[in-house]
């Protein structure tokens, strides 16, 4: 294909005006609006391999270190990310008055859990064996995700026999983030069940600069139960073809049963040829139920959890900083991360919802205190003169917000302020070690582990107008994903310029590629229709380009085929292309 044909099929880099990829946000925004049940997208969930990593690399299980933990949302505010970190290791080391004890007289939630069980556990599929064999092998990791799960079992054991499901379903957090609330994938999924940003919207899980509904552990879950039922109802009450629903899309599941009836094939989960991903999902939650009914089966002791709510969910009423509620309560403020992982910054959201969950033991003397404090006392707020030279940008980088959060509870119109103008600008009531450490140190301090794992020389690059995490990635000869990966980034999130990034290049010349400008003209973003015969591998041949590259450029799953008409984007070097 000549320069002038390629010329045709791209946009112009210029008319773009961006900085990055085209963004799963972007994508996420066209999927919303259609029918998410009949979606073919797999969700890339942070699932439970890090913490099965974990458990293998110490026998004993009792590793507590990150290794077991993905990272975390960027939408994070930095100087919260240690305090979120200090309490997912809490997670894996409880207090001695957890629920997880030693054996009380108390009714045994587990016995409740198996009263609801509804799915087919004897399936001899050798996918569910493989899962056995691993978990019989490895008691300690069960003894870990029900360490983790201890906070929120009861509640979602509550919730799904209120809708009538099968209580196999409350296990699902396991497959999907291990229990944990933090979990974020490199695919966007975040919190218990993991939705990427268009499902978590279309189920009403709203995000926003100072909270995520996908990591609310009330919101998540009632959005994940209805999304489940509703799949269920999709496919006749075929609770197996709604979980592998649940992780590929219905219309995957459907895709694959067309094909199954055009072949006289049968049409159960075990039967369908889906993606290598949800091949193994089901299963794994079958294994997991059929250990949960039987432990002594399979010569695993469960740790005894208690049948009793762990939190209650107490009305605020108005926004409050996140220390001053943990000092109301009486109750460490990793505790109250875990309970409330959605909010991003130092305080809950001004518009909602006013709630918060607190462990039950202290629900009454948080209710208390509360009442106590007025509404104006829940916030620290800075009274702020406007002087020569401010704008509502400055202003928010001074104090840690956003131009949009001063316009609101200033109630501007727009951006305009005037000198000698007075702003009430919310701020935490401590200083950031309270919450967190320092964004820098963080970042400065999981750039340096990556160092170690990587045979490559530190560049310090500064994105600049026009790069893209392919261009960077090329020219440094590493992957897309280890560049988002060592700057704490997804490989779909945008790129600003003047951002700072880490790589650990193993180019011959990384000093030189950190100082030159790139020829900027020829690198284009091309529209490809796939055609018949084509695969990811001869287009990536044809344009000199990466697999992995077009998979996450088009957030593809690289084990299911090319459709004929379907359409691609690729960024090609015209230079090294046909």
């Amino acid at each position: 294909m000549s320069v002038s044909r390629i010329s045709i099929l791209f946009l112009l880099g210029t008319l773009s005006g961006g900085c990055s990829l085209l963004s799963p946000g972007e994508r996420d925004h066209t999927d919303a609006s259609a029918n998410v049940l009949e979606t073919e997208k797999l969700t890339v969930a942070a699932g439970d391999e890090d913490l099965k990593e974990s458990i293998q690399s110490d026998p004993d299980g009792k590793a507590t270190d990150r290794s077991a933990r993905t990272e975390l949302d960027d939408a994070i505010e930095p100087s919260l990310k240690k305090a979120a970190e200090d309490a997912r290791r809490k997670l894996d080391t409880p207090d001695q008055d957890s629920s997880v004890t030693e054996a009380v007289a108390v009714p045994d939630l587990w016995q409740r859990m198996r009263s609801g069980f509804a799915l087919d556990h004897d399936a001899s599929d050798p996918r569910v064996q493989a899962q056995l064999n691993w978990y019989k092998k490895h008691p300690q990791y069960i003894d870990r995700v029900v360490e983790r799960g201890s906070r929120y079992l009861h509640y979602i054991v509550t919730e799904t026999e209120k809708r009538g499901l099968p209580t196999e379903l409350a296990l699902l957090p396991v497959v999907e983030s291990a229990f944990d609330p933090f979990a974020y994938s490199h695919g966007r999924a975040a919190g218990l069940w993991q939705f990427i940003p268009s499902t978590g919207k279309y189920f009403g899980l709203t995000q926003s600069w100072w909270h995520d509904d996908r990591r609310d552990v009330i919101a998540a879950t009632d959005a994940a139960l209805t999304y489940l039922d509703k799949l269920a109802t999709r496919f006749d009450g075929d609770y197996m073809l709604a979980l592998a629903a649940y992780n590929s899309g219905g219309g995957t599941v459907s895709s694959a049963m067309r094909r199954n009836r055009k072949k006289n094939a049968a049409t159960d989960f075990w039967s369908l040829d889906l993606p290598r991903e949800t091949r193994h999902y089901v299963p794994k939650l079958i294994a997991l139920a059929k250990i949960f009914d039987q432990p002594e089966k399979y010569g695993i002791e469960l740790p005894p959890l208690a049948d009793e709510p762990y939190f209650e969910v107490v009305e605020t009423g108005s926004q409050l900083d996140l220390a001053q509620a943990a000092e109301l309560a009486d109750v460490d403020i990793d505790e109250v991360y875990l309970l409330n992982p959605s909010f991003n910054r130092w305080a809950t959201s001004p518009d909602g919802p006013h709630r918060l969950l607190v462990p039950r033991e202290n629900a009454k003397t948080f209710t208390a205190a509360l009442e106590k404090t007025d509404a104006s006392q829940r916030v620290s707020w800075n009274n702020y003169k406007v002087v020569s030279g401010d704008t509502l940008s400055t202003i928010a980088k001074r104090y840690s917000t956003t131009p949009s959060v001063i316009q609101q509870v200033n109630n501007l119109d727009n951006h305009i302020i005037r000198i000698g103008q007075r702003l009430m600008i919310p701020s935490a009531a401590k200083q950031s070690e309270t919450y967190a450490l320092s964004a820098s140190e963080r970042l400065a301090s999981k750039q340096q582990r990556s160092g170690k794992n990587n045979n490559g020389t530190r560049v310090d690059y500064t994105v600049r107008s026009g790069d893209t995490f392919w261009d960077i990635a090329r020219e440094h000869r590493v992957s897309v994903r280890q560049v988002a990966s060592w700057n704490g980034m997804a490989p779909g999130d945008p790129l600003m310029p003047g951002k700072k990034l880490v790589i650990w290049s193993r180019s011959k010349q990384p000093a030189m590629l950190a100082s030159n400008a790139r020829g900027k003209g020829m690198v284009r973003k091309v529209g490809y229709q796939v055609r018949k015969g084509d695969s990811l591998s001869t287009i990536a041949n044809r344009f000199a380009v990466n697999v992995r590259d077009i998979a996450s450029w088009n957030d593809l799953n690289t084990s299911r085929y090319l459709q004929p008409g379907q359409s691609l984007v690729l960024y090609v070097d015209i230079r090294n292309s046909p």
